[in-house]
């Protein structure tokens, strides 16, 4: 299963490295809201990702959990500032 863990680990990587890319889109000037919140939300996933993954290789069960849990949570918070932009509330 040697290519398996080359897929793996070059799949991990390049999940580094896009985080500073959307980091940058979190932290860049003149932007609005909304491409704020894409950029929250594209750095949300690459961590689930990364988290899945780096529990995968491990292998263990409670990191997926984890993983999970943060993705949820994601979720809600990405559909709350979305709607609080489209219409200036949350409920």
């Amino acid at each position: 299963m040697a290519w398996l863990d080359i897929v793996m680990n070059g799949a991990l990587l390049v999940m580094v490295a896009l985080l500073p890319l959307a980091l940058y889109r979190v932290a860049k000037p003149k932007q609005d809201a909304a491409d704020r919140l894409v950029g929250v939300d594209m750095v949300t996933n690459l961590l689930v990702g990364i988290v899945v993954l780096l529990a995968i290789i491990e292998g263990t069960n409670t990191t997926i959990d984890i993983g999970i849990v943060v993705a949820a949570l994601s979720f809600a918070g990405t559909v709350s500032i979305a709607r609080y932009i489209s219409e200036g509330r949350v409920f």
